[in-house]
């Protein structure tokens, strides 16, 4: 059963028990899911930026944008449009494919692992995961690549707080340890 399946069937029914939503629409789902590669370095070395988004490609399945810097800061050598990172907005099935990998090989492959925190929340319901290397994706051939980059992935649901968007990511399979 996919994700998205698995989500109508048991997570709705679980979540309107929970919650007491008079309403199947009020139930919160999830929207999207964003990856985003920050390269400062890219400044020097415009290489990296190039090999960040053929790795967020094979990660993804989807193509990403270059960012680029909305503001010069100078301490940093860095002019507004600078290309800075790269990053790659997944919707409907591609999401959930990519959750589903997330929760159930990706995650276990990091070492020492013991779930992630409940705290990264931003008050609306949406959770962002900092993963500090990109090799731990089965995508990635450890060989090819030149450095180890960090990541940030974004879950944004439809959730209107917290505790209703953590239910929803808990019963989704996201591996919570408080």
């Amino acid at each position: 059963m996919s994700l998205r399946e698995y989500y109508k069937t048991e997570v709705v029914s679980k979540l309107i028990e929970t919650f007491k939503y008079k309403n199947v629409f009020e139930v919160p789902k999830l929207e999207k899911v964003v990856l985003n590669i920050g390269l400062g370095e890219a400044i020097h070395n415009i290489k990296l930026l190039d090999s960040a988004k053929e790795e967020l490609k094979l990660i993804a399945g989807q193509s990403p944008v270059i960012t680029r810097a909305r503001k010069s800061i100078a301490a940093f050598k860095l002019r507004e449009g600078m290309p800075i990172g790269c990053m790659v907005t997944l919707r409907r099935e591609k999401m959930y494919d990519f959750y589903e990998k997330l929760v159930n090989i990706t995650l276990p492959r990091v070492r020492d692992f013991r779930g992630i925190s409940g705290k990264a929340f931003d008050g609306r319901g949406n959770y962002t995961l900092g993963i500090k290397e990109h090799i731990i994706f089965p995508e990635i051939d450890f060989d090819k690549i030149d450095t180890i980059k960090g990541m940030n992935i974004t879950v944004v649901t439809t959730a209107k707080n917290d505790n209703e968007a953590k239910e929803l990511l808990k019963l989704l399979g996201m591996p919570f340890r408080n």
